[in-house]
Order: structure tokens, then C-alpha cells, then sequence
């Protein structure tokens, strides 16, 4: 694996376009400019630290439109993308930050984006873990246990219930949940929100309306496909799972492997785009 350089705009979209759900990390650099060229060097060891990612470098005067079009205007920037979408941005020569937020954007090798047909992804890759969070969680198996096929479990702490936070770091639509659990401690009866201003508590999990409900049985709980109504989760940036209660009815419930099934929405943030000609309100 090594840094590829682009030669123009069609050759940058080519790449974005072929990593599919892959993180891109580009770097819009120019030869004239001192802290690109030191920085460069430590660039281009990351994709052998960071083999699950794609590594693209722009000299911004061979390709000034992709340049303007993304709207870098000092260098070094480097510009975070999954699937075709911007997902995070660093200006300066940091290749401490840089990696940080490689670091966060990239997630688990084992959560990268699991094809599931019907051009339905695993979302679990587009997940912003450090804004997700979960009520009543057990101190030793928290939520982040959950989301990635690494050893660890979910398990609720003084009783059964658990609310689950799951920020998207997109908009995107979910087709389907996957939970998997043991046949006994494994969750029941849930209930999900979409795209609340923030974590619900367990009170207002109870008195208020949800978007569905879900009952579950042991079998669902062995990782196959629990569908949802698809036309209400259209537009989902963060869903929250309330688990009343589990299969046994115990006060311990357990969560070994939380997934979300479905596609992001390829959204274009006109703040990305420059006015190229023209004066605003003129036709083109």
C-alpha cells in the first residue's frame, strides 16, 4: 500500500468512488509550501500503519478545481471522506491530530463495512463512537464492547434496562438491526428512537411514542437480520435503543454484538462548493 497522487479531478472521484465505504484520507499539499514538504515523509508511512484506509495526496496547483471545489484554501489540509462524503477535516502539519482522527473515523478492522447484499452495508463503520453512550451500563462491558466483533459484551448494571446512543458520523438509512446475545440474558422487548436532540431517559423511554417496537426471540438473538420499517428510518443521524427488559426476565441483560443494517445517504453539503462564476441569484 502506498500514497497515491492525484493527476486531476476525474482521477480524484475515480478514487473516491472505488473505496466504496473505505475512509480516505487526502492530503492537499503544494511543493512550494515548507510545512507540506516536512509533513510529507511521516504522510507517507500512514497507510502501512493504517492498512484498512485509502491515502490520496493533491497538489493543489496540478489540480486546482478539486482544490476549489473542496474547499481548501491553505495547505496543508487534509480532508477525511467515506463514502464519497466528508466526514472530518485538519489544516496545518499535525500528523499527531492527523492520526488522531484516523484513529476515530476508521473504527475496528472487523466493522469496516461488512457488504450484506442487496446493496445493503453494516453500518457499524460510519458510527461517531466518542458521541455515543449507554444508561445503566456495567463499568467492565461497556457499549463499545458491542459494536465491534473484539472480545467483550454489552451488560446492563442495576437492572435489566439499557437506552443506546448510536451517533452516525452521516445521515443514513437502516434497513435492519442485528443483536446478538445469549438465548437468556439477551434483550426482549425494545423500543427505538431516531434523531433526538439528546439521550433520552428511562422514564421518557417508557411514557413516550416510539418510532417501532421490537419483540424479540431467541433465534433473532443469534444475529440474523431483524427488519425494521424502512420508510421511517430514512434519514437517521442517531438512534437510540430502549431495552425494557430480556429473555428470562432477570435484572441482567447482555448484549454481545449490536449492527446496523443498511446504505448512508450520498449528502451534498453546499458549503463544500464555491460560487465559480457569476454573482448569487444570476442564472447560469
Amino acid at each position: 500500500m502506498a500514497v497515491r497522487s492525484i493527476n486531476d479531478e476525474t482521477h480524484f472521484q475515480s478514487e473516491l468512488s472505488a473505496a466504496g465505504v473505505k475512509l480516505v484520507v487526502v492530503d492537499f499539499t503544494a511543493q512550494w509550501c515548507g510545512p507540506c514538504q516536512r509533513i510529507a515523509p511521516q504522510f507517507e508511512q500512514l497507510p502501512s500503519k493504517y492498512p484498512q484506509a485509502v491515502f490520496l495526496k493533491v497538489d493543489v496547483d496540478k489540480c486546482q478545481d478539486t482544490a476549489m471545489t473542496q474547499g481548501v484554501s491553505a495547505m496543508p489540509t487534509f480532508i477525511l471522506y467515506r463514502n464519497k462524503t466528508k466526514v472530518d477535516r485538519l489544516q496545518g502539519a499535525d500528523i499527531l491530530g492527523l492520526e488522531a482522527k484516523i484513529k476515530q473515523h476508521i473504527g475496528s478492522e472487523e466493522s469496516s463495512g461488512e457488504d450484506c447484499g442487496q446493496g445493503l452495508l453494516e453500518l457499524n463503520a460510519f458510527i461517531q463512537k466518542d458521541q455515543c453512550e449507554c444508561l445503566n451500563e456495567s463499568d467492565d462491558h461497556p457499549l463499545q464492547h458491542c459494536l465491534t466483533n473484539v472480545p467483550g459484551f454489552l451488560q446492563s448494571d442495576v437492572d435489566e434496562e439499557l437506552i443506546i446512543s448510536v451517533t452516525f458520523n452521516q445521515a443514513v438509512k437502516i434497513h435492519s438491526l442485528r443483536i446478538e446475545g445469549p438465548p437468556n440474558l439477551g434483550p426482549k422487548e425494545i423500543k427505538l428512537f431516531i434523531n433526538q436532540p439528546r439521550t433520552i431517559d428511562f422514564d421518557m423511554a417508557e411514557s413516550c411514542t416510539s418510532v417501532q417496537d421490537l419483540t424479540l426471540t431467541p433465534s433473532d438473538l443469534e444475529g440474523n437480520a431483524v427488519n425494521l420499517k424502512y420508510v421511517k428510518f430514512q434519514n437517521v443521524t442517531n438512534i437510540q435503543v430502549f431495552v425494557r427488559n430480556n429473555q428470562s426476565g432477570g435484572e441482567i441483560t447482555r448484549i454481545d454484538r449490536l449492527s446496523f443494517i443498511g446504505s448512508p445517504l450520498a449528502t451534498t453539503k453546499m458549503e463544500d462548493f464555491k460560487r465559480v462564476s457569476g454573482k448569487k441569484g444570476e442564472s447560469h
